[in-house]
């Protein structure tokens, strides 16, 4: 195992981190001073100090939360709650959320102590899906739904989206289907939805763009009151975890996910 790799999933840090660790000289191997991120090492013969101190791998641990509206996707903040807040009789030293979800936006949001697993399911190289629900205010055409599908600009500069997938589940006024709406965010658009079309669907996307779905949808004209991740991967959230409940996954779910 190569020596950064090491140290991402004894959880020193992401690789951005550890990299410069060790150039540094703060680690060793068998008491001699390694500055090559790349060296291979064997995890279960050598042995590795990070500034004086031993480090071994830990027990590997993946939840799976239920993530609500309110939180931010965050290790820690002095103002904020975040989704770490959430979890109770549970050390959390070293857990660090998988990748982000806005605060305003709910669903499936993993958490781990293993850089590997987040650095697979994050790297854009991967194409790992990213399934979510939305509401929106506006209607989508034909032309539109093919620009989300097929892909489409979302700010000067950038390359277009990758191709995704759309699934058109209502379309309507707000007025009628207002009722249906889950927990509309209106406060987050400035225009009134009173009289205006709205549209829900599922838009699967293998990019992590910030704030991206929010991006595309707005790119065709419409505005997102609502957001929901249900899929990362092969794994859909369990519905049967209320909103800020959490359970560790299978390690056939592991498995799946980095397959």
């Amino acid at each position: 195992m190569r020596l950064d790799k090491y140290l991402i999933q004894a959880s020193i840090g992401m690789r951005k981190e550890v990299q410069p660790l060790i150039r540094e000289g703060l680690v060793t191997v068998n008491g001699n001073v390694v500055t090559v991120p790349e060296t291979i090492i064997c995890e279960k013969t050598d042995c590795i100090t990070y500034r004086g101190e031993k480090i071994s791998l830990g027990k590997r641990q993946y939840y799976m939360l239920h993530k609500p509206a309110g939180y931010i996707t965050a290790r820690s903040d002095a103002e904020k709650a975040t989704v770490l807040d959430l979890f109770q009789n549970v050390n959390t030293n070293s857990l660090f959320p998988v990748g982000r979800l806005d605060k305003d936006t709910e669903g499936l949001l993993f958490l781990t102590n293993d850089g590997a697993f987040d650095q697979f399911l994050m790297n854009p190289k991967c194409h790992v899906e990213k399934t979510y629900f939305f509401w929106a205010l506006g209607s989508l055409s034909e032309e539109d739904k093919a620009a989300l599908c097929n892909g489409l600009s979302i700010g000067e500069g950038e390359k277009l989206t990758k191709p995704a997938r759309l699934t058109i589940v209502r379309e309507g006024l707000y007025d009628v289907l207002k009722e249906e709406i889950i927990s509309p965010i209106i406060c987050k658009v400035k225009m009134k939805p009173e009289g205006q079309p709205v549209v829900a669907g599922y838009l699967t996307i293998s990019e992590g763009r910030k704030h991206q779905v929010k991006r595309m949808l707005k790119a065709v004209g419409c505005y997102i009151i609502y957001l929901k991740r249900t899929t990362i991967g092969p794994v859909a959230l369990d519905e049967s975890l209320p909103k800020g409940q959490y359970r560790a996954l299978s390690e056939e779910e592991v498995r799946s996910l980095l397959d």
